[in-house]
């Protein structure tokens, strides 16, 4: 990273803490997921890509509009079969599918980012809608405004689902042994879905063990959790990874210190004595 990326990176997060730093209702959902897209390339014209969604808001309003009553099927058609957003089923892993601003220009993207664009979109054209964080799979709560009715809807497959549809989900996971429950429909919060996008894209850099990629993430997960103590365990073994070992036992120090009885303390520590001896053997 040259000088001036470097600085350009650290403004970028700095924005970034700034927006998840502030109280949860005035969290920009939009907005801070393109940072973190900006943060990764660089070249992210935020303000344009805002820009885009007010843009496909307002058409996405005058479909609405044409169809009283029956406004989230005019919508989903807008989104998915006008404007082709849809799953990536191929490359399911490819890091641009966690970047707002490639899922707005490729139309193609992950559950949770695609959940994003249907919100942002559909809550510009007019519609109240909820992020809903069903393990392992990510969907929306849409309805009209004035309405009492609410669809759920699946914009990985494009389609609404109902309730039956989010049970099969639980028992390809669970093997039929959870039931669902209204917990599992809860609303998420923007910070919930900004740390679950993160942690996504955090396990698909380890997968490729880009280790540089994923401690950013970490870092940034921080910032939206700061109470996640699980996470200065981890940034603790990835500077490792990167021989940045001072920082390492810091941070694996400081994972101790808020977990003393962890039930992983014990190989913790012996990671922070391997550390340390690397360390030594450095001065």
């Amino acid at each position: 990273m040259t000088p001036k990326t470097k600085i350009l990176a650290q403004d970028i997060r700095r924005r970034f803490a700034d927006l998840v730093g502030k109280p949860g209702e005035l969290v920009d959902l939009a907005h801070a997921a393109l940072l973190i897209a900006a943060e990764e390339g660089m070249q992210v014209d935020v303000a344009h890509y805002l820009s885009l969604l007010d843009e496909l808001g307002r058409t996405g309003a005058a479909r609405v509009a044409a169809r009283p009553g029956a406004g989230i099927e005019a919508f989903n058609e807008f989104i998915f079969e006008e404007k082709r957003f849809h799953g990536n089923q191929t490359e399911y892993y490819d890091p641009r599918n966690s970047f707002l601003n490639d899922v707005l220009d490729r139309r193609v993207g992950i559950p949770i980012t695609l959940s994003i664009v249907y919100m942002e979109v559909g809550n510009r054209a007019g519609l109240e809608t909820q992020g809903i964080g069903l393990p392992g799979h990510f969907i929306v709560r849409a309805r009209e405004a004035g309405s009492l009715e609410a669809s759920l809807v699946d914009p990985f497959d494009g389609r609404v689902i109902d309730r039956e549809d989010c049970q099969a989900r639980l028992d390809e996971l669970f093997e039929g042994n959870v039931a669902l429950s209204e917990e599992h429909l809860r609303s998420a919060s923007a910070r919930e879905i900004l740390e679950r996008l993160l942690t996504n894209l955090k396990a698909i850099y380890m997968r490729a063990r880009m280790y540089r990629q994923a401690l950013a993430t970490v870092e940034r997960i921080i910032l939206v959790r700061p109470g996640d103590a699980s996470e200065h365990r981890d940034r603790g073994a990835l500077l490792a990874q990167l021989d940045r070992l001072p920082e390492a036992v810091w941070s694996t120090q400081l994972y101790l210190q808020l977990q003393a009885s962890a039930p992983d303390a014990e190989e913790v520590k012996e990671q922070l004595y391997v550390m340390q001896r690397r360390l030594a053997m450095m001065n």
